[in-house]
């Protein structure tokens, strides 16, 4: 993958419309798309936590911020007509798999019609040429097998929250085959793109019933964490991992057209797919003094044991590949949480930490 902060223009002067920019990956995204010089226009909810990273790193400085929900079809058209993008990233939804159980209705409501309002109104917008609807690895049937899951495999989702990225993949099938149809491309100018990543680490994430955010409040705290399965097996890797895959992605659904439509795994190699008991004792390493934990003997609602990604398509089609394995996507994530407790400098951390990844792995 280019180093894609010092290298080439590409998106200098792009016109970006992305939706979920006060969440926590939509930070990250909007910090480093600002960074890449394009012109980006954000909308999505107040912040969901506080504190915040679109706070506390002063997201809002570069861009235009469009605080307002996805359910107002009205607002959002009109938002993005006023942005008039080239590029659309959605990234808003409701992302916990637990939230989904307590709020199963506004789960698919924001997960479902949200995405179906983004694509809706992306039909009225001359201009567009790409979009990446952002998913998850948890769209898959979860079969609990050992093998890591493929684009073709089966999309299911036992609880709410899985089924409703599910149903937001087969919604962007369905858009792309009525109405943005590849064979039909030289006509609308449109190519879309669906992306799989795998649980994401990194400075700045505050969200409920979320590992690492959990461990570093503990820890910051000098109190244990509390685990509530130490054995469950997950893609981890650093929150920079797929935003470079999504950026690399709708430049080429942007240059290449149809040729990238299609749905896309971002995950960290195979020996980086780690159970949560490892990732918690590496981070308690890493942290020192008052780092402890304990497994939550309460009972649980069903999640997946085992899920795990085969992103070859990506390191062949896309040569797109991981550039942190999971020790220093841990390092950089417990830096970043230190100088937060320590009252540094947010703003500079972030970008400090965006252009050491860019340049990670380049001659």
């Amino acid at each position: 993958m280019e180093n894609l902060v010092t290298k080439g223009d590409f998106w200098r002067g792009r016109r970006v419309f992305l939706t979920g920019h006060t969440g926590f990956k939509g930070s990250w995204l909007a910090l480093w798309l600002q960074q890449l010089g394009a012109e980006v226009t954000g909308y999505a909810l107040p912040p969901p936590t506080q504190p915040s990273l679109f706070e506390l790193s002063d997201v809002t400085r570069g861009m235009t911020s469009v605080i307002a929900d996805l359910d107002d079809f009205q607002a959002l058209a009109a938002a993005m007509c006023a942005a008039h993008p080239e590029v659309i990233f959605h990234l808003a939804a409701q992302p916990l798999v637990r939230a989904g159980y307590e709020r199963p209705a506004e789960t698919y409501r924001t997960n479902v019609i949200g995405t179906l309002n983004v694509l809706e109104a992306a039909r009225s917008l001359a201009g567009l040429r790409a979009i990446v609807n952002v998913t998850t690895d948890k769209c898959y049937e979860n079969r609990e097998w050992v093998w890591p899951y493929r684009e073709t495999d089966a999309l299911g989702g036992f609880d709410p929250y899985s089924s409703s990225k599910a149903c937001s993949e087969l919604l962007t099938q369905s858009y792309r085959s009525s109405f943005f149809h590849p064979a039909q491309h030289a006509g609308h100018g449109v190519s879309i793109a669906t992306a799989r990543a795998g649980n994401v680490i990194g400075g700045g994430d505050w969200g409920v019933d979320r590992l690492l955010p959990d461990i570093m409040r503990a820890f910051a705290n000098a109190q244990p964490v509390m685990i509530r399965n130490p054995q469950a097996v997950r893609p981890w890797q650093h929150v920079l991992e797929p935003l470079g895959g999504y950026l690399l992605l709708a430049e080429r659904l942007y240059r290449s057209g149809p040729e990238f439509g299609e749905a896309w795994n971002f995950g960290p190699a195979e020996e980086d797919t780690k159970p949560v008991q490892w990732l918690v004792e590496q981070s308690a390493k890493h942290w020192g003094k008052d780092a402890s934990w304990l497994p939550d003997s309460a009972v649980q609602p069903h999640e997946a044991n085992v899920l795990k990604l085969d992103c070859g398509k990506a390191h062949a089609r896309l040569s797109w590949r991981p550039r942190l394995n999971l020790a220093d996507a841990l390092e950089w994530t417990v830096e970043w949480y230190r100088i937060w407790h320590a009252g540094g400098d947010l703003p500079a951390i972030c970008k400090a930490q965006i252009m050491r990844y860019a340049g990670a792995g380049t001659a």
